[in-house]
């Protein structure tokens, strides 16, 4: 596992194509994932410009991605992003998890835990008491066995016109 860099951005959206089609096809319909690509999910440069988003390689090739963000944003990638992202204050926000994908054939690997586990300990070196996320219907068993705890269903809307049904959560240390 190593930080991602600017030129992973291609491999990290061919990896999430991948994981979203075959990942989260037992939650969502064919077209609610592809309105999604692309927009929910997706990179967002920021976090690789933070130095805050994690991949996790295997003979070169990218199996697994994931983050956190000090920033406001919750979900998505560029595409529906609006305004400036500000930083947050950790000693009253909650830092954020965001955008992890892993390639269906490393699925159940500990990939996704190993990001997770990385990513919280920076949070906490970083001074947050607590961190929120987005999670899939398909994330939210994940999340919930690492202590985080729902807090609102919501619709996001994707630019097909469908909707995505998405868990806020949040888990304090």
């Amino acid at each position: 596992m190593r930080p991602a860099r600017e030129e992973d951005a291609p491999a990290i959206e061919r990896l999430i194509r991948v994981s979203a089609r075959v990942l989260q096809s037992s939650h969502y319909s064919k077209a609610q994932i592809n309105g999604a690509i692309g927009s929910v999910f997706g990179v967002d440069h920021q976090l690789i410009l933070d130095r805050t988003y994690f991949v996790a390689e295997h003979k070169g090739q990218i199996v697994g991605c994931g983050g956190w963000s000090k920033r406001t944003a919750l979900f998505g990638g560029d595409a529906i992003k609006a305004g400036a992202d500000i930083e947050l204050d950790p000693r009253h926000d909650s830092a954020r998890i965001r955008a992890f994908f892993v390639h269906p054939d490393w699925a159940r690997c500990g990939i996704g835990r190993a990001i997770l586990e990385r990513c919280e300990k920076v949070i906490r070196l970083a001074g947050f008491r607590s961190v929120e996320l987005v999670a899939t219907l398909t994330g939210e068993p994940f999340y919930e066995a690492h202590n985080y705890s729902q807090r609102e269903r919501f619709e996001v809307s994707l630019a097909n016109g469908l909707t995505l049904p998405v868990v806020r959560m949040v888990k304090h240390f």
